[in-house]
């Protein structure tokens, strides 16, 4: 064959492809397109967000068949603050208040004089003595009295593998979250790390239940995450609701993680003897504060609760 001919041979080819590709209504992602104009890029960009704007907590997958988190929880922040839970608008509510008392003293500790002699200074635990006495509801509202902060962020994790209760009081579908990166499903721990509409909160919910719950929070895998919340982000606290801390053994193991402890009690209920045998698990050099909740209180709007914060060290 003569290089005429070869020529005529290519150009048919090329014909052919061209009259395949213009037939194909259907292309894969990864398949090569024929360019676009600039207004089919931008009706096609329109038509994708329109798509995915709807969407909380979606999963991408990219072309190496790795599933990477993108997810993003979308707050409801109006009913959140109706039910109660810190307001992230202009309005003055009382318990807006007490949380920046309380979270005042827990930023002086996480990045004050104190958090030189504190390891893992800005990790917090949220706990109780016993179930039900208010821990996640106290670790909502700190997570969102932080985020109004405007030189920090924070990063709440739902570390009560054993009955999680951050997405279920927040009213949302718990995602992969801790426990799929402490198996090893998932690489690095932002691969669990949801966003949120608010710009300076993070979430990691608990994800799965497992019978070796304990085991994989005693893992380097666990460790390796607490380093990195305690030393990639200056300026981040973390806020991890863990689960009481008598009767259960993973609570111990993250005692030993964190740099302070918030003890939840609740008012007329938690007795003096569990708060006793509670701090008896955590460690003594951790700066350890106490809570009070469901406190009745008479204030200017003629009574509620109230939340008060005292600090053992």
């Amino acid at each position: 064959m003569n290089s005429i001919e070869k020529a005529l041979q290519k150009q048919q080819q090329v014909t052919e492809s061209l009259s395949e590709l213009q037939l194909s209504q259907a292309k894969p992602i990864d398949e090569a397109s024929p360019p676009e104009s600039s207004i089919e890029k931008a009706q096609r960009t329109q038509s994708e967000q329109t798509v995915m704007q709807p969407q909380i907590s979606q999963k991408i997958k990219i072309k190496s068949n790795k599933v990477v988190s993108n997810a993003k929880i979308i707050l409801d922040l109006e009913i959140l603050a109706q039910k109660g839970f810190v307001s992230t608008d202009a309005r003055r509510q009382v318990i807006n208040e007490e949380y920046r008392v309380i979270k005042r003293k827990l930023l002086d500790n996480a990045f004050g004089p104190l958090s030189r002699s504190l390891r893992n200074s800005n990790i917090i635990m949220v706990t109780s003595a016993r179930q039900g006495e208010g821990k996640t509801f106290t670790a909502i509202n700190l997570a969102l009295s932080i985020a109004l902060e405007q030189d920090k962020t924070v990063l709440l994790v739902d570390a009560d593998v054993l009955r999680p209760n951050v997405m279920r009081t927040l009213e949302l579908k718990n995602e992969q979250g801790l426990m799929e990166y402490l198996l090893g499903e998932k690489e690095d721990i932002s691969e669990v790390m949801c966003r949120t509409n608010l710009d300076k909160l993070r979430i990691i919910t608990a994800g799965k239940s497992h019978h070796l719950s304990a085991e994989l929070l005693a893992s380097e895998r666990m460790f390796a995450a607490v380093e990195e919340f305690a030393n990639r982000y200056t300026d981040r606290i973390v806020i991890v609701d863990t689960p009481p801390l008598l009767g259960i053994n993973e609570t111990a193991i993250l005692a030993n993680l964190a740099g302070q402890a918030l003890v939840v009690t609740e008012e007329f209920k938690t007795k003096l003897v569990d708060i006793e045998n509670a701090v008896k698990h955590l460690k003594p050099e951790m700066a350890i504060g106490f809570i009070v909740n469901k406190t009745e209180q008479v204030n200017l709007e003629g009574g509620g609760y109230g939340y008060y914060y005292a600090g053992a060290r």
